[in-house]
């Protein structure tokens, strides 16, 4: 069975659902992880999801990396702070307000100390500005996050997955497949579940049934006959 080793702030259940309704390799075993890439590197994990950039990866003439989708940045603030009211915050907007952590330009992320600033923000102190997904899935109930804006950031971090050259197999090609939406007819799906002969009677007398409903019925006309008149 293969392995998946996720970064904390995805959530890949819809692909690993789809993955195993649509091939028969078995499913896949998953957990979260702060760390996917060592999970990755030292073979605990067959194929990673990953939040770029990092060093570890980019470049790396051992494995492949397919980009999947970019995230918005975020803040996160105490819940009764009086900024929650807004829906968009910038720089201009916290003025005076205390930076516990901010990711910066490079867009490398230390998860240890973003948990540890958010556990201040918590106490009622300062801010946090990090990826809103990885903001949402850190957060308890005392701490509130919306979208942020800032010209000083150039870019933003991106979810992948990742796996070694050595590795690549058509399991983990049908579900790269599927996280980038590839449709259950591709033909480009290798592992494709095949029915069985009881599951395709069974379809074939289910798609009768259908016709059947479907079809209108016409009323029967009678064959009309001439009134007869008086004699």
């Amino acid at each position: 069975m293969m392995s998946l080793s996720f970064v904390i702030g995805t959530e890949p259940d819809k692909w690993l659902r789809r993955f195993d309704d649509r091939t028969q390799y078995g499913g896949i075993h998953s957990a979260a992880s702060p760390d996917p890439v060592t999970q990755l590197l030292e073979d605990s994990a067959d194929i990673a999801l990953v939040r770029l950039p990092d060093s570890r990866i980019d470049g790396s003439p051992d494995l492949h990396v397919v980009r999947l989708y970019q995230e918005s940045m975020g803040i996160a603030l105490p819940k009764e702070h009086t900024l929650t009211l807004l829906d968009k915050l910038s720089d201009a907007d916290l003025e005076g307000e205390i930076c516990n952590y901010r990711i910066g330009n490079a867009l490398e992320l230390d998860i240890d100390e973003l948990r540890s600033a958010l556990q201040v923000v918590a106490a009622n102190v300062g801010y946090v500005i990090a990826p809103r997904p990885l903001i949402k899935a850190m957060s308890g109930k005392l701490i509130e996050h919306r979208d942020f804006t800032s010209p000083t950031h150039v870019g933003q971090t991106c979810i992948a997955l990742t796996w070694k050259k050595d590795r690549d197999a058509e399991d983990i090609q049908d579900f790269v497949g599927i996280a980038k939406g590839r449709k259950l007819n591709s033909s480009r799906q290798s592992g494709e579940k095949k029915l069985s002969a009881r599951e395709k009677r069974l379809a074939k007398q289910q798609r009768r049934e259908a016709d059947k409903k479907s079809k209108v019925q016409r009323p029967k006309m009678g064959r009309k006959t001439k009134p007869r008149g008086r004699r």
